[in-house]
């Protein structure tokens, strides 16, 4: 009986390199949102903080609403100024990248 042998592929280091960067990629993007979780939360918490002092301590269904309409508007204002200055420097907006495909 003839034993088999597996040849075994060599890997083109500049696939390997392409593996390794994908890698790299994907933990860094893991990272940043998990950070953005993490930041996003903390802000929810501060603003919902100051809605409670400025409409009071109850959570009537007017005060969440107008919870979520500040809450929105202070995202748009602070996403459209990101993009801004992401523009300004030169880089490339992340909302922008999305709209286009």
């Amino acid at each position: 009986m003839k034993s088999r042998r597996r040849s075994i592929k060599r890997i083109d280091p500049s696939t390997i390199l392409i593996y390794v960067r994908n890698i790299l990629q994907t933990i860094i993007t893991l990272a940043s949102a998990s950070l953005g979780l993490i930041a996003a939360l903390a802000w929810n918490e501060a603003i919902r903080a100051t809605m409670k002092k400025i409409l009071g301590p109850d959570d009537s269904i007017p005060a969440l609403y107008i919870y979520a309409i500040v809450a929105t508007i202070l995202g748009i204002v602070v996403v459209s100024g990101l993009s801004y200055v992401a523009s300004k420097l030169g880089g490339e907006a992340v909302i922008n990248r999305e709209a286009e495909g």
